[in-house]
């Protein structure tokens, strides 16, 4: 700004300069004066154009201004649409599991979804694997006659349902008998007689084990998920001993 003033300044005192030689033109002028004369208006002519390629840069300046100013509105938009869409179930790790008893309830499992990833909880005698969240794009690949009104959150809600039942489950099973309550003993071996040779290293849980750990009911509707994470291979069931055992894929 400061060059643009001085410039402008140098120019109105040029033109200043030539309007006295003008307005002493009524007399006849000596050749020298009219030569300066000539000089003075060359000069002038010759700020003028400074002065506009001053004026072109500084609009250039300025067109870049607003050209970042506009892409730091658009950026600073979709950092708030971000912020305010952020997808309910963002794989993560979870901590290592203690070795305390998992006896709390969820209050709603539809209505508490938080995100989770699959991951391996540790424990000092094994580890415990959790289901993995179905995506979008596997969601929207289940037959729409399979998925009816289900939503996508409802369906991970499940997910997350299976996923507390099993951990609850296998961190009683990998408790000593010493450290456990009464019930929890009673749990324990029902867990340990539920189990089979087809069932010998993989996790599963059973209809009694989601009603015992979690709020979620065990209904048509509940049924009907169970399926679709069959066709997204989350799951699959074992039929045996007046049981359906779902393990965990």
């Amino acid at each position: 700004m400061g060059d643009l003033e001085d410039i402008s300044q140098h120019v109105s005192d040029k033109i200043s300069l030539v309007q006295r030689m003008l307005d002493l033109s009524v007399i006849e002028l000596p050749q020298h004066k009219v030569k300066k004369l000539e000089l003075e208006l060359f000069a002038i002519t010759k700020l003028l154009e400074d002065f506009e390629e001053c004026v072109n840069e500084q609009k250039k300046h300025l067109k870049d201004l607003q050209d970042i100013d506009e892409s730091y509105q658009r950026s600073l938009k979709t950092v708030h649409h971000m912020k305010g869409n952020i997808p309910l179930h963002i794989p993560r790790k979870k901590d290592l599991v203690n070795g305390n008893e998992a006896t709390t309830k969820q209050s709603d499992a539809a209505d508490t979804q938080q995100p989770q990833a699959e991951t391996v909880k540790k424990t000092s005698k094994t580890v415990v694997k959790e289901m993995e969240f179905v995506t979008m794009a596997e969601f929207e690949s289940i037959p729409q006659y399979m998925r009816g009104r289900v939503s996508y959150d409802q369906l991970n809600a499940v997910v997350k349902c299976l996923n507390t039942t099993v951990t609850a489950k296998y961190n009683i099973l990998h408790q000593s008998m010493k450290t456990l309550t009464n019930h929890s003993r009673k749990l324990q071996s029902r867990f340990k007689e539920q189990e089979t040779k087809d069932t010998k290293g993989q996790f599963f849980v059973v209809d009694e084990d989601i009603r015992e750990f979690t709020q979620m009911k065990v209904d048509k509707r509940f049924q009907g998920i169970l399926n679709m994470l069959r066709h997204c291979q989350r799951l699959r069931e074992l039929r045996g001993g007046g049981l359906t055992r779902y393990l965990l894929l």
